[in-house]
């Protein structure tokens, strides 16, 4: 989820550009680059760090010229530096990109055997190298056309040629990419931020378009060069709406992110013909190992009690959750056949980051899920199975949460095939039902209006109980969690079997109690845990199956959900969940971004 601007016309490109991408940081902020074409040639800036690093590099040295491309990086293919920053430059072409090449190993090593050499660990190096190879004999938006048939991924670039002085050429396929119309200039990025301080009028490019931007206008075609028609629209957000995407909060963007972040977290990692999970660089030594450790704090520590239940149900191997504040106090037995993963959305934890040292003094070899490229917890890792969630902005996890559910539902299909033997055909149903997932969030994600009425209903409680059972039941902890980090209401989540050791004396009408309650194995039970509310006067807002009437006749509210596999009903279980949190905190006025007290990384123990 990186940042994009390039810019065509009369002003001084550095200034626009760099403009936009203060404006686009929060896509990304591990590195940023600028390009422009002056007299014939590509001047190239870059910079590690944020923004103001290029700003102040770019000031050092002059920088001019009326057409140019920027980039601010979220690292996704090699770590943040200088020389993995975009734009990348090879033969007098310039790219900035945003996305994953899936097929990147591949055609990297192709142009190698031509002659082609590289100066970064990235992708989209290996798009600058396509499109020079195409360039010959051809327009720039010609080459740009060719060298993506030969791609396989996502991708939002935008590309300049030194040869083509007077012009940008762009395109997308599943990443956003919009060209701003001005008098007589031009804007291409990512997110309508970048364009508002030139222009209000824009084009939305669609998956497999190829738009050709000068100062005069813009020339939309297909991948084959037919021309697409567009119409151009009046953007009336202010730039702070703009940035959120047009979302009251950034916390309400990243909740409806989700299924692209879930596909991204997937991408290129599935092979459901052999119905197996490929990791790269992944040398785990399966045969050796006894028991697994999962070890998080907050949110992941939630992340990792699924976990538990996915890696034993599927692989058959023991494994314990602990969290990271605790773990490395009470002298844990791990060694050469202990395999522990450590989960945090940062990297930078600091309780999961000692534990992680902890554990390696031990001798444990450990994996880390991670969504931020060359962290501290990454870079100490044997192995990193890196989430593609994106920047994130709101304080409380949403997206970080589902695409770690979905790296330990990936990590334990791995496992299963290597540890239990799960055969090719049980493998391949696996993979099917995660790539249906993103779909079902989606469907999930149509049922806002649904729990905003919800929300209008009980946000004046001053308590709430959630409960769940099985795989289900760490989704009630993440529920509560939610709700009294962003609207500081006191919530309690709890296995369903627990409510009789404790939380029902609390229950009362005044108490609301959220209960998941999929068609699983557990639906009997939880039943009967509704039935024992409804006993004591508590109000039922039940989370059941599309079709469901057995849990809706004892709820006093229902949200329905799509139905899914049972290993996979926290992805979607967890998406009403943040909405309710959500929409009860607007509803109370407090800050949902950044509330009270917390910190997007806790960096200190």
């Amino acid at each position: 989820m990186c940042g994009i601007v390039g810019y065509v016309g009369k002003r001084n490109a550095r200034e626009v550009i760099l403009d936009g991408l203060k404006r686009l940081e929060y896509r990304g902020y591990d590195s940023a680059g600028v390009a422009v074409l002056h007299e014939g040639r590509i001047e190239l800036r870059r910079s590690e760090g944020k923004i103001q690093r290029l700003v102040e590099k770019v000031k050092a040295g002059a920088l001019s010229g009326h057409v140019g491309i920027g980039h601010t990086r979220w690292a996704t293919h090699g770590r943040p530096s200088e020389a993995n920053a975009h734009p990348h430059v090879e033969g007098g072409i310039a790219v900035v990109h945003n996305g994953i090449i899936e097929n990147y190993l591949a055609l990297k090593e192709e142009l190698k055997r031509s002659g082609h050499s590289f100066k970064s660990e990235t992708d989209t190096e290996i798009l600058a190298h396509l499109i020079c190879r195409e360039k010959k004999g051809r327009s720039l938006e010609e080459a740009v056309r060719e060298a993506l048939k030969r791609v396989k991924g996502t991708y939002a670039l935008a590309a300049i040629s030194s040869d083509e002085p007077h012009k940008i050429v762009g395109a997308r396929n599943e990443c956003p990419l919009v060209v701003g119309l001005g008098e007589g200039e031009a804007v291409v990025s990512s997110d309508v931020t970048a364009i508002l301080n030139v222009t209000r009028k824009a084009i939305f490019l669609e998956d497999g378009e190829v738009a050709t931007v000068a100062g005069d206008g813009v020339e939309v075609t297909d991948l084959d060069g037919k021309a697409v028609a567009k119409t151009p629209k009046h953007i009336d957000w202010s730039p702070v709406m703009a940035e959120k995407g047009g979302y009251r909060h950034f916390m309400l963007k990243e909740i409806f992110e989700q299924p692209r972040a879930v596909t991204d977290t997937f991408r290129g990692a599935v092979m459901e013909e052999a119905g197996d999970i490929f990791f790269s660089d992944f040398n785990i030594p399966i045969e050796t190992i006894e028991r697994i450790y999962l070890v998080a704090c907050g949110t992941s520590w939630h992340a990792a009690l699924v976990g538990k239940f996915l890696i034993e149900e599927l692989a058959g191997v023991p494994t314990e959750v602990d969290l990271g504040s605790e773990f490395r106090y009470r002298n844990p037995l791990v060694g050469e056949k202990t395999l522990v993963v450590v989960i945090s959305q940062s990297g930078e934890t600091a309780d999961t980051l000692a534990a992680e040292r902890e554990v390696k003094r031990k001798g444990a070899p450990v994996i880390a899920i991670c969504n931020v490229v060359e962290s501290s917890i990454a870079r100490e890792a044997d192995w990193t199975l890196y989430t593609h969630a994106g920047p994130e902005i709101g304080v409380a996890s949403t997206k970080a949460f589902t695409t770690q559910l979905t790296a330990l539902y990936m990590l334990a299909i791995y496992l299963a095939r290597r540890c239990a033997g799960i055969d090719r055909g049980y493998g391949t149903e696996l993979i099917q039902e995660l790539l249906k997932i993103p779909h079902k969030m989606e469907q999930a994600l149509d049922r806002e209006d649904d729990i905003k009425k919800i929300a209008r209903k009980y946000f004046h409680s001053s308590d709430f109980l959630y409960l769940g059972r099985g795989i289900n039941y760490p989704i009630a902890l993440e529920g509560a969690l939610k709700l009294k980090e962003i609207s500081y209401i006191h919530a309690e989540g709890y296995p369903a079997g627990e409510m009789k050791h404790g939380p029902i004396a609390l229950i009362d009408e005044k108490m609301p109690v959220v209960v998941l309650a999929p068609r699983d194995a557990h639906y009997a039970k939880i039943l009967a845990n509704m039935e024992e509310v409804k006993a004591r006067e508590g109000r039922v807002i039940s989370v059941v199956d599309e079709g469901d009437t057995d849990a809706s006749d004892k709820a006093d509210d229902i949200i329905t959900m799509p139905s899914t596999s049972h290993l996979l009903a926290p992805i979607i279980m967890s998406v009403p969940l943040q909405l309710l949190a959500y929409h009860i905190a607007v509803l109370k006025g407090t800050d949902v971004d950044q509330p009270r007290n917390l910190a997007k990384s806790v960096t200190v123990e």
